[in-house]
């Protein structure tokens, strides 16, 4: 094997991607600042019984683990951002109100999430930390949907669950609740047969409501036949109280609600939801509420946030390269500083280094030449274009 090979689901960001992924990533940080979320930076690595806290079984799989030369101790590389983001808000910032934190950065995968995913996603997010009512889930979600607005998404559609019903569910039947791993495999897949097999011995009151889950999805009006169909626990009607408020305020082009969408169902306490958006296969963004996440670290805190891989956003993307102006090898004190003063003012001034250098992959619409004794930008004809 040629030893420049990279691993399979590794691949470098090739030039045109990269500067698409780049100008998302200034846009989104920009959008959460004026929200007033701050930047924060995690470590690419750090021990795992801080990296996993909260995370569940799948982000344990999903994790590269390497032994810490120095201390001895187990360390890991993230898989995922937001357990990070959490121990700074508990362990380090301490602070006693709302705290509203953004990342952007790259997170590893030792096993990918689907056969065509990378290993290697550029994740960016928002977290609110601190307040454990509907008004910040719908700032969250607000700012979901204007994420996905801001990198040219037109029509968003927003999927909503909520992790309470099931739980409900569970909690009130023990026998369900023995049988949970194989009851949320079914509903996940919306495999009816093995659902029915998994809950035929169960009272029938928790195995016909789980039933009745795994055909709750559709429009707004699934939360009125929710209603009708499960069974009147205080758990259910407050989640479903929660849903149809979020549903009324959302910003979304199209809505859906999915109670059986129970995808991170180990980690989410509350409100999830997920994002699509035409063309693309699958979510392109994901998040929810995950109360109590800071608990091992000292301060359980109330939580909800989302993120995003813009590598989802930006691959086979091509926008084209941005025009540019060509200037000559030359000297010049005088071609020097208007070369200054171009690039000053935003544009692409790149200079040969020889007189008869080729500069592949720019653009060049313009060129500085000499014009009645002055440098000038002037516009390369129909043949210089094509070189």
């Amino acid at each position: 094997m040629a030893r420049w090979l990279l691993p399979e689901g590794i691949s470098d960001v090739l030039p045109h991607e990269a500067r698409r992924l780049e100008e998302l990533r200034r846009v989104l940080l920009d959008l959460y600042r004026s929200y007033g979320y701050e930047l924060v930076i995690p470590p690419l690595a750090e021990y795992v019984d801080s990296l996993l806290t909260g995370s569940g079984a799948d982000l344990d799989l999903r994790t590269f683990k390497l032994v810490d030369q120095q201390s001895g101790r187990m360390m890991g590389l993230r898989a995922d951002t937001t357990p990070q983001v959490a121990r700074i808000d508990a362990h380090i910032l301490n602070r006693r109100g709302v705290a509203r934190l953004c990342y952007a950065g790259s997170v590893l995968h030792a096993r990918p999430l689907h056969p065509l995913a990378t290993r290697e996603p550029f994740q960016i997010g928002a977290e609110l930390y601190g307040h454990p009512g509907l008004a910040a889930d719908a700032e969250i979600l607000e700012l979901a949907v204007e994420s996905l607005r801001r990198t040219g998404i037109e029509r968003v559609r927003l999927d909503l669950g909520h992790t309470g019903v099931v739980r409900a569910i569970l909690g009130a039947d023990a026998g369900a609740a023995a049988a949970a791993d194989e009851i949320l495999a079914a509903l996940i897949a919306k495999d009816l047969p093995a659902l029915a097999d998994t809950v035929a011995g169960l009272d029938p009151l928790a195995g016909d409501a789980l039933l009745a889950l795994a055909r709750l999805h559709g429009g707004r009006e699934v939360i009125t036949r929710a209603r009708n169909v499960l069974p009147p626990l205080p758990e259910i009607g407050r989640a479903l109280d929660d849903l149809e408020q979020l549903a009324r305020r959302t910003t979304a082009d199209e809505l859906s609600i999915d109670l059986a969408d129970l995808h991170g169902y180990r980690y989410h306490t509350g409100v999830t939801f997920a994002a699509y958006a035409p063309a693309l296969p699958g979510a392109i963004l994901r998040g929810g509420r995950y109360d109590d996440i800071g608990r091992a670290f000292g301060r359980a805190r109330p939580a909800t946030g989302f993120s995003i891989d813009l590598r989802d956003l930006t691959r086979g993307q091509d926008d084209g390269a941005r025009a540019a102006i060509l200037a000559p090898c030359d000297d010049d004190a005088e071609l020097a500083a208007l070369v200054r003063a171009l690039r000053a003012r935003g544009e692409i001034v790149v200079r040969r280094l020889a007189a008869n250098e080729i500069v592949d992959g720019v653009d060049f619409d313009r060129e500085l030449k000499r014009v009645d004794g002055r440098w000038t930008v002037v516009a390369r004809d129909a043949d210089q274009l094509s070189r």
